[in-house]
């Protein structure tokens, strides 16, 4: 086996020394906070983008869900609101409350299902539960309560005109 020369590597990687500097840990340091700080405004400002299209009709779409007619006390209607990927649920609890949020579960996106009779939404994967006008949620492993659309009743029809994200 032929032994390399210990000096090989600086012909492999040379370093102009006269050139190169010290960084101190000072330095490094400086630069690590720095980067940190554009971080954490790269999020804040995500952050702050979120909640300000969060607010009810503000860049959503308006959506006719059905007549006042179609549903009777107690049923349901699936939609897609605010795209084709957001599944949504509209519940008509009594002769003139109407209530809808997302269907997907916000522990780990399963399906829950409306039960108006015991006023929530069942979600069967973990058995979670939200309450049924609110969205928050009552039983299991969910934190954060379902997101819910705007609604608007206007000439006999309900209408989705916004979306509000779950806080916390």
């Amino acid at each position: 086996m032929k032994k390399k020369d210990p000096e090989a590597w600086r012909q492999d990687f040379p370093v102009d020394w006269a050139a190169d500097h010290y960084v101190s840990r000072r330095d490094l340091v400086k630069f690590l906070v720095l980067v940190s700080g554009g971080f954490a405004t790269g999020q804040l400002c995500i952050g702050l983008d979120q909640l300000l299209q969060s607010e009810p009709g503000q860049g959503f779409p308006r959506l006719r869900l059905c007549s006042l007619d179609e549903l009777a006390v107690g049923q349901s209607k699936t939609f897609h609101y605010p795209d084709e990927n957001e599944p949504c649920l509209l519940v008509r609890l009594e002769e003139n409350r109407w209530v809808a949020f997302h269907q997907k579960c916000t522990h780990l996106a399963c399906a829950v299902v409306p039960q108006p009779d015991q006023k929530r939404f069942f979600c069967p994967c973990h058995e979670g539960a939200f309450d049924i006008e609110s969205g928050r949620p009552i039983q299991g492993p969910p934190r954060r309560a379902l997101p819910s659309v705007t609604l608007e009743i206007t000439d006999r029809e309900v209408f989705a005109i916004g979306l509000r994200r779950s806080n916390g």
